[in-house]
């Protein structure tokens, strides 16, 4: 037979599961900002008669053309993803950590290494049909410091990088869809 408080105690514990479920989801959580409009146009491009396997093979040369390696291909998803590796340090950091060590406070550990990622994924457009795809690239960075610690990770959001990358972009989807 279960006791009293054994009753009491599962009665209790349904209470709050139940109270736990009640939580409501406001309003607005799935809306967008308009932030997430512009960094999304910033982002992405069409691109008219030419086939998403060009497009891919047009968007893998202009990565390494931009020194990216090829980390992962996903043809059949439209997935590609690339990074690079530079250096990271900033004569700003390297001045404050001699002054630092100059005042006796020991060394400091300052941005030594970075990866540079990028992500581009190609889809069909949902209108018009035929051949236009949308185009989507991002980049990222993730940057060590000399004590091999993350010290930032973020999303680059510099329009002329995606400028610099469309524009390459274009050319060579030209030249792939002439087979040049």
């Amino acid at each position: 037979m279960i006791n009293q408080k054994t009753r009491y105690t599962w009665c209790v514990i349904a209470i709050i599961i139940a109270l736990a479920g009640c939580q409501t989801i406001p309003k607005d959580a799935l809306k967008l900002k308009p932030e997430s409009l512009e960094k999304r146009s910033l982002q992405t491009r069409i691109y008219e008669g030419i086939a998403e396997t060009d497009i891919l093979s047009a968007s893998a040369g202009v990565m390494q053309d931009l020194g990216f390696n090829i980390d992962e291909s996903e043809t059949k998803l439209g997935v590609i993803v690339g990074s690079k590796e530079r250096d990271a340090t900033e004569a700003g950091q390297v001045a404050a950590a001699i002054v630092l060590a100059l005042l006796g406070g020991g060394a400091m550990a300052i941005d030594k290494n970075q990866k540079l990622r990028l992500s581009l994924v190609v889809r069909p457009a949902s209108e018009g049909g035929g051949q236009k795809h949308l185009v989507r690239v991002t980049f990222q960075r993730i940057i060590w410091n000399t004590q091999n610690r993350i010290t930032r990770a973020e999303g680059l959001e510099q329009p002329e990088i995606y400028q610099e990358f469309f524009d390459r972009l274009s050319k060579a989807v030209f030249l792939e869809g002439q087979k040049i």
